[in-house]
């Protein structure tokens, strides 16, 4: 089972707290944006005399809410074609158990988020990695690239859009391109978009589930998390108009018996978060990332590409090891008696040795925060560089 990239280094982080340092946290995507009031209220009024277990695809009334939701934003589903998950986290799990079997392959575009390693541990597949590179940011490796990867063991392709870690986002033309793909060679489309109200410059996000004639191959990953910044809630759900998929992750869903009920309760309620609630929320998210990505290009030997979407961007060091200088800036480094906890992009892929220099920043927290935070990276490279 490989380590977390994103937060093995709490030990190191935990000893800076101790010596009295403030850690800025850039190495994991926990917004610090208010939870929508309405799922605090319902939590709070709950007023049952028993916490109960729910159906095992989650509360009908939870479920009709989710299919309401997808309908007004253009994906045709109905609650029976949604399965309510613990997490994101357990609906990626559910989808690679159905859609593959014991060694079977699954083509991820990398860098890619960290724990579809573990779950294709937990599924025993193997991941089929094809290589988006920084130099022309992230973007989407041609297709060409993607059918040359698929072996008579291949059953799926996954991708994340917008993505987490870099922040790109996959075009309706580019998803199209990958439907023709997924038909031609019988395989499942499986599409993580936990992050699709997160899209920025006039961009628009198409769901897998948007594309036609693909409804038997299509499986769409949800969740909360991030959406309604309830990440706690451990809310997700799997879709899929195919009823084969669905009727065999139910069996896996009945195994785990029923997803967590206050995070249905404070999920259900979410769906009732006013319009201003998100406008706020882009608006705050634009503010950070425009200032990050300008910063952190500003010092020398730095590179960020710009994210088209998520609040996630992968960035380049003038560094040879970036776990050992993540480790370092925790364990031996302050500036003003502050550091920053990163996450090194090494383990956001599954090609050994890519990434070296590379870190995952998450610019979830507030821009006075990230100055400070950037400013203390610009500092520790300039003494990084003297002590390596």
């Amino acid at each position: 089972m490989p380590p977390s990239p994103i937060r093995k280094l709490v030990p190191f982080a935990e000893e800076a707290k101790k010596k009295g340092r403030k850690v800025y946290h850039l190495n994991i995507g926990q917004p610090d944006i208010k939870t929508p009031e309405v799922a605090l209220e319902a939590i709070r009024n709950f007023d049952e005399k028993v916490v109960e277990y729910s159906h095992s695809a989650g509360k009908e009334s939870y479920r009709k809410g989710l299919a309401n939701y997808y309908q007004n934003i253009g994906i045709d589903v109905d609650f029976n074609d949604i399965i309510v998950t613990t997490g994101g986290s357990e609906a990626l799990i559910f989808a690679m158990m159905t859609a593959l079997n014991p060694g079977d392959e699954i083509i991820i575009p990398e860098p890619f988020y960290t724990n579809y390693n573990s779950f294709s541990v937990f599924s025993d597949i193997k991941i089929v990695p094809i290589t988006s590179k920084i130099e022309n940011d992230f973007a989407l490796p041609s297709l060409s690239e993607f059918e040359n990867k698929i072996t008579d063991r291949t059953k799926a392709i996954l991708v994340c859009n917008p993505s987490n870690p870099t922040g790109s986002l996959y075009s309706k033309d580019e998803l199209e391109k990958l439907k023709e793909i997924a038909i031609k060679n019988d395989l499942y489309l499986i599409s993580d978009e936990v992050y699709r109200e997160f899209v920025y410059d006039g961009n628009t996000h198409t769901s897998v589930m948007q594309l036609e004639g693909i409804e038997e191959h299509a499986i769409l990953i949800d969740s909360t998390s991030k959406r309604y910044s309830e990440c706690g809630t451990r809310m997700g759900c799997l879709v899929s108009k195919n009823k084969e998929i669905m009727a065999s992750a139910l069996k896996f869903a009945q195994a785990r018996l029923s997803p967590p009920l206050f995070g249905q309760i404070a999920g259900e309620a979410s769906l009732r978060t006013p319009p201003t609630y998100f406008t706020e929320v882009y608006d705050e998210y634009i503010a950070r990332r425009n200032f990050v990505v300008t910063e952190l290009n500003k010092i020398e030997g730095v590179y960020a590409p710009m994210p088209k979407g998520a609040f996630y961007t992968i960035i380049s060091l003038p560094i040879d090891d970036a776990e050992h200088f993540c480790q370092w800036i925790l364990e031996d480094f302050s500036y003003k008696n502050q550091t920053v906890m990163l996450a090194p992009a090494a383990g956001f892929y599954a090609t050994p040795g890519l990434g070296k220099n590379e870190v995952r920043i998450a610019y979830v927290l507030k821009v006075e925060d990230l100055k400070n935070a950037v400013k203390v990276i610009e500092e520790a490279l300039k003494v990084y560089k003297v002590e390596s």
